[in-house]
């Protein structure tokens, strides 16, 4: 790879938007991202899990190690007609690139990679750099940064920093910095009862009425009322479904789904036991089942305000000329997973048109954030190496 595409960040954005890696596939992006990396000296290492393709690259054994983490799947494109522009193509059009991973998040890839190309000009850097990119962020995350970061753990591999490139920024590039994340459940609960004939409901055992006191119970309770940076913890229902066509017939079965959103008042486990526990009460009595399947998706944390975060602040700043919010808000990222090896902050750019129909970002905007990359990690070699 060209030394002027690994210090331009759009061009090297435009090579990774041009691989179709929607989650699984991989298309070529890491290999991309891969040239770029060996030729500025980083030891790069294959990492796969199941049919996902993730990459861990090190420049250098020294420590403190300061790690870029992202990924280079993408969600689908949804109805390719509506895209103006072929979202894969990658084009640049009065100043904006668009194209699938234009925001979310092939682009602060390339800002950080050049970002670090133009850090290692001006000599080397006390201590080491690393990338942790996966293949598997926008699926169900299973084959991604959760095995890789057990495996660095395991192996003794110490990240002192990370920092995540998600799209954090929420109305101008540099207003948000994610210093935390909420935590987040996913519960189906499943009413299994007789079905019968709605003139004889002594022959039957309805599952509505079981499903919805449940259900109010759950409603009812206020979780907490927030807990430091955090706002406080919401319960959303999702769906309800019966698939009872008649009205003349008792349903045999009733199945509802919900969402917790937690901040760290809470753990995953405690609510699932909560949730549980409800559930008992309210089938007490019933001649029927009632079932509770859990899935925690990402426990609460918060990386406290100290050095790093000063560092990634002072970074926006001196780019954008004001400072970030340090906020906790959003759904969940890989930085859930990485906060077991070290302090986790996320950064990047604005978000708005992530996951929609000619997802775009900017040029400048993509300049500015590789500017503050190049910043941070100035800054953070400073105060650390």
């Amino acid at each position: 790879m060209s030394r002027a595409t690994v210090l331009d960040p759009v061009s090297l954005a435009r090579d990774l938007i041009r691989r179709p890696s929607v989650t699984p596939a991989d298309a070529g992006a890491m290999a991309v991202l891969r040239e770029a990396l060996e030729s500025l000296g980083f030891v790069c290492r294959a990492m796969p899990f199941g049919d996902i393709e993730n990459l861990y690259a090190r420049r250098g054994t020294a420590g403190p190690n300061l790690c870029f983490a992202g990924h280079t799947d993408v969600v689908p494109v949804g109805d390719m007609a509506a895209w103006t522009r072929p979202p894969f193509e990658a084009a640049v059009d009065d100043g904006i690139l668009s194209g699938r991973g234009a925001v979310d998040m092939k682009s602060a890839i390339a800002a950080y990679v050049a970002a670090v190309a133009r850090t290692l000009e001006r000599g080397e850097p006390k201590g080491s750099l690393s990338f942790l990119i996966t293949g598997d962020e926008e699926g169900l995350a299973e084959y991604g940064t959760k095995p890789v970061v057990a495996a660095l753990a395991a192996e003794g591999e110490t990240i002192d920093h990370c920092l995540v490139g998600e799209p954090t920024s929420s109305a101008s590039l540099g207003d948000m910095v994610k210093i935390g994340r909420r935590g987040s459940l996913g519960v189906i609960l499943t009413v299994e009862g007789v079905q019968g004939h709605v003139a004889y409901p002594q022959r039957a055992a309805n599952p509505i009425p079981v499903l919805v006191r449940l259900l109010a119970r759950l409603q009812d309770r206020t979780l907490d009322d927030g807990y430091e940076a955090f706002q406080p913890s919401n319960l959303e229902f999702t769906t309800i479904d019966v698939g009872n066509a008649a009205s003349n017939v008792i349903p045999g079965r009733a199945e509802a789904r919900l969402n917790v959103r937690f901040n760290p008042t809470h753990t995953g486990t405690s609510l699932a036991n909560w949730v549980r526990a409800e559930a008992a009460r309210a089938g007490e009595g019933f001649a029927g089942k009632v079932l509770v399947e859990t899935r925690i998706n990402g426990e609460a944390f918060l990386t406290p305000r100290g050095e790093f975060t000063t560092v990634v602040s002072d970074a926006v700043e001196a780019v954008t000329g004001r400072p970030p919010e340090l906020s906790t808000t959003g759904g969940t990222s890989d930085a859930r997973f990485i906060r077991a090896l070290c302090p986790v902050v996320e950064f990047g750019l604005v978000g708005t048109t992530m996951h929609q129909v000619d997802e775009r970002a900017p040029v400048a905007e993509i300049h500015a954030l590789s500017a503050i990359y190049e910043r941070l990690i100035e800054g953070y070699f400073t105060r650390f190496g």
